[in-house]
């Protein structure tokens, strides 16, 4: 199993602490933030892992390496213009797997990563993402997914708080057939707001329910919430 971490993001809303540390270096329980994620990957035997990189990415590479401290093999893609998470999955395409995982390199979501593969293998979708009800418990993100009764992604719609219909909101951990590569155009593109229509309009994008509520590390306010998880 393949795992691809998006870790080229500016963290601005953790400005200082991300003006001379990239946002999924910050440290958490005196670790970095990433380092917690590998360390979940791996103890889920998800040892093949690509990291994409971006801004003060060489932090990133200098501190992994090559990943066999940690029991895996990790290879890098880095930007050097800002080219969105689809433009920088789209530039890492020798990189990738048949299929893969795409994390978000400041969330966490600690949940099998092979059911969301196999609800992947077991669908006819080209691409599936984890969804999370709020109702179980408030993360605090509101929620922009809807499903269809058989489980297809249906709408996606960010900060859409009086849309009702959006029962999910986003977890963070998705999965990919290696076909989504010819949806994504060249230059900077969003997988949220530019491939996601594409798969739902073609009903290709499905949706992998969980109960585990996620936490990301978006704001000073969240990053102490996580902090509690990860002590």
């Amino acid at each position: 199993m393949q795992a691809v971490i998006l870790a080229g993001g500016l963290g601005t809303r953790l400005w200082p602490l991300t003006k001379t540390v990239p946002k999924p270096m910050v440290p958490i329980a005196g670790t970095p933030y990433l380092e917690h994620q590998l360390r979940l990957l791996e103890q889920q035997s998800i040892t093949d892992i690509v990291l994409l990189t971006g801004y003060l990415g060489e932090q990133i590479e200098e501190h992994f390496g090559d990943g066999s401290g940690l029991g895996l093999t990790i290879h890098y893609s880095r930007e050097t213009t800002p080219l969105g998470t689809g433009g920088a999955l789209r530039q890492a395409a020798s990189l990738l797997a048949d299929a893969f995982l795409v994390i978000y390199g400041d969330s966490y979501l600690p949940i099998s990563y092979a059911d969301v593969l196999n609800t992947l293998a077991d669908s006819s979708a080209t691409g599936v993402v984890t969804v999370y009800d709020n109702q179980t418990e408030d993360t605090g993100v509101t929620n922009n997914i809807a499903l269809d009764e058989e489980g297809f992604v249906a709408k996606y719609k960010k900060d859409a708080a009086d849309d009702t219909s959006l029962r999910y909101v986003e977890a963070g951990v998705l999965a990919f057939q290696r076909a989504v590569l010819d949806s994504i155009p060249s230059g900077n593109v969003s997988l949220e707001q530019q491939i996601f229509p594409q798969l739902i309009a073609e009903r290709k994008l499905f949706g992998h329910v969980t109960r585990q509520r996620f936490y990301d590390i978006g704001t000073p306010e969240r990053l102490e919430r996580i902090a509690e998880q990860l002590t």
